[in-house]
């Protein structure tokens, strides 16, 4: 399964960067992040709830920074189990590009599951990534985004990101 895409942020690649390695701001945009601990040098454990199809589990996983080039990008290789529901693993590269009104953030992956998440079908499961990986950025946006016309964190961002429902 591949996952490629980008996302504009109105914030400068610096804050960008910054946000991207803050374990506060990853635990509050990552949809169903229950837990989250570790550093961008040592690698970051989360648990995770998430529902993929009709498959409603708890992910147990790691991810670790690699090829870091300061400020500019990363690959974030993982992977996850959720017990009798499977596993997933999985490498994106995430490039921090200095755009007009702020920074664009490209990312290209794969990624494969094991178990009973392969069974219920590879569309229902690049589905469920891809509707995932757009909550996060969702999130991301609404806590990093900075306000143009203030300059300031954008005053319709609450203290917390929204946690989408659950697909």
């Amino acid at each position: 399964m591949d996952i490629n895409g980008s996302q504009a942020i109105s914030a400068s690649r610096a804050n960008v960067w910054k946000s991207l390695n803050d374990l506060e701001v990853l635990k509050q945009c990552i949809p169903g992040c229950q837990e989250m601990s570790g550093t961008p040098e040592e690698g970051f454990e989360a648990v995770v709830r998430a529902k993929i199809g009709p498959v409603n589990t708890k992910f147990k996983g790691r991810v670790s920074i690699e090829d870091v080039v300061d400020g500019e990008s990363y690959r974030l290789v993982g992977e996850g189990s959720g017990g009798v529901a499977g596993f997933a693993k999985g490498a994106v590269n995430v490039r921090l590009d200095a755009v007009e009104g702020g920074t664009e953030i490209l990312y290209e992956g794969d990624g494969r599951v094991g178990g009973k998440l392969a069974q219920i079908g590879s569309r229902l499961v690049e589905g469920a990534a891809r509707r995932l990986t757009k909550e996060f950025f969702a999130n991301f946006k609404a806590v990093v985004e900075i306000d143009p016309d203030t300059g300031d964190k954008d005053s319709r961002n609450g203290p917390d990101c929204p946690q989408a429902e659950d697909a």
